[in-house]
């Protein structure tokens, strides 16, 4: 069942705690919450508690107790997003106890209503504004160059960020140790490292394979079979539109739940969607009418913001990877949409998440050092070279280098070719001629030929 965190569901965790001064345990703290808490949803209401500093526990397995701080943490008020107007009234509205929130169904109107191309959800000036920012330091290169310039990067900061907005409590740390090194990190839920393995595994998708990702069902579906991938009760339910209702815990918003119509309004979506020239304004599309769709059985949120970055890949633009941004500004950004059929507080995350993204990504770029295009295209002739001058206890300087010069290397190639190979010879070890083929002895046996006549 998806699940929306709210503020109000961990104070009542909280306030809970906050009556057994001496601690509580889990049993007793699930039976004083009530109907509609189950064990696994309290468990990680209560591990978000802990990483905010609120609660500590002691203990450990079943005589674990948990307490509010000795030195206790208040949630962050003075920190939240600074939003517009129109979002301040959307947080106040959404944050108010569920009983005092009216509760609605899905409204096809708030989809009919938008036209693509001529309804805006981000205005002219602020797409301008967002062009600017994610625009690729180097221009006309095929659809996703950027992405795969920054790919390691991407990968453990998009896979951090949005596990961590769904309550994953890996941090970025260890998400590196997992992606890069296959480490999992002590002590935490498997679901965890499977939801971080998942999401790396749906961003190479996408970054990796530009030929056929775009904004089409088969894509979006794909993607939720990655990201699903071992985390749902019924595994068949991994890579297919839902067939039952869901509730949205945290919410009064129910979607909707007939089977042919979801399937329907999940074409309606994507083929609006792909109408949308504007990469930025497609990509905060698809951030509001997935969720609202609730088209999978779980996992929609996790798919949108994934979803919400083919538009960048195929255009060259700075990914979007959501670090820095507050589970809470987030939650409430959907509710505002589900409870209101709202854009704007969601609007001012989607732009304060592609202004930090922006900050991180181009920095990147700027450090890495783009490789040679001619070294490339000849890399099988220079590595030959190499080897069969050494080989031949050859003289590694420009005339033998002419002499052994291949046929395949284009006239006007020819001097930077030589050139490159100088460079390599230049700085040939033992340690980094395996890289032509070299055996350690051969090396050797060169380089002290090469000695006697030097």
């Amino acid at each position: 069942m998806p699940r929306i965190v709210s503020s109000q569901e961990l104070e009542q965790i909280a306030q809970a705690i906050a009556r057994h001064p001496e601690g509580i345990g889990m049993d007793l703290l699930l039976r004083s919450l009530g109907e509609g808490w189950t064990r696994r949803t309290l468990q990680r209401r209560l591990t978000t508690l802990i990483a905010q500093g609120r609660i500590e526990s002691r203990g450990e397995a079943r005589a674990i107790r948990y307490s509010l701080a000795s030195h206790r943490v208040e949630p962050p008020d003075a920190a939240e997003l600074p939003v517009s107007p129109e979002g301040e009234d959307i947080r106040r509205y959404v944050r108010q106890p569920r009983q005092r929130r009216d509760p609605v169904g899905y409204k096809q109107a708030f989809l009919e209503h938008y036209t693509p191309n001529g309804t805006a959800y981000l205005p002219e000036s602020l797409r301008a504004q967002l062009h600017a920012l994610g625009r690729p330091p180097i221009e006309n290169t095929p659809a996703g160059t950027f992405a795969r310039d920054i790919l390691n990067r991407l990968l453990i900061d998009l896979s951090w960020a949005s596990s961590q907005l769904e309550g994953n409590t890996y941090t970025r740390l260890d998400t590196e140790r997992l992606i890069e090194f296959g480490q999992a990190a002590a002590g935490k839920d498997a679901l965890e490292t499977q939801m971080i393995l998942n999401h790396k595994a749906a961003i190479e998708y996408l970054v990796r394979d530009t030929e056929h990702v775009g904004i089409n069902p088969e894509t979006v579906v794909a993607l939720h079979a990655f990201l699903s991938d071992g985390l749902l009760p019924d595994p068949a339910a991994c890579g297919r539109l839902r067939n039952r209702p869901v509730e949205i815990g945290g919410s009064v918003y129910l979607p909707i739940a007939m089977p042919q119509r979801i399937e329907e309004l999940f074409a309606v979506v994507l083929e609006m969607a792909a109408e949308i020239q504007d990469p930025f304004e497609q990509s905060f599309f698809l951030m509001v009418h997935l969720p609202y769709l609730q088209p999978f059985e779980d996992v929609n949120k996790r798919v949108s913001r994934l979803a919400a970055n083919i538009p960048f890949i195929l255009h060259n633009l700075s990914p979007l990877s959501f670090i820095d941004v507050a589970q809470q500004d987030y939650v409430d950004g959907l509710l505002g949409v589900y409870e209101l059929n709202r854009i704007e507080l969601l609007r001012d995350v989607f732009v304060r998440a592609y202004e930090r993204s922006c900050q991180q990504y181009v920095a990147v770029h700027q450090q890495l050092v783009p490789p040679d295009a001619l070294r490339l295209r000849y890399r099988a002739q220079l590595s030959r070279l190499v080897a069969a001058i050494v080989r031949a206890h050859a003289a590694a300087d420009e005339a033998t280098i002419r002499a052994h010069l291949p046929e395949t290397v284009a006239e006007g190639d020819r001097e930077r070719f030589i050139a490159l190979a100088l460079d390599e010879f230049n700085t040939l070890h033992a340690g980094n001629a395996i890289r032509f083929g070299l055996r350690p002895l051969e090396f050797a046996a060169w380089r002290g030929r090469r000695g006697e006549h030097d």
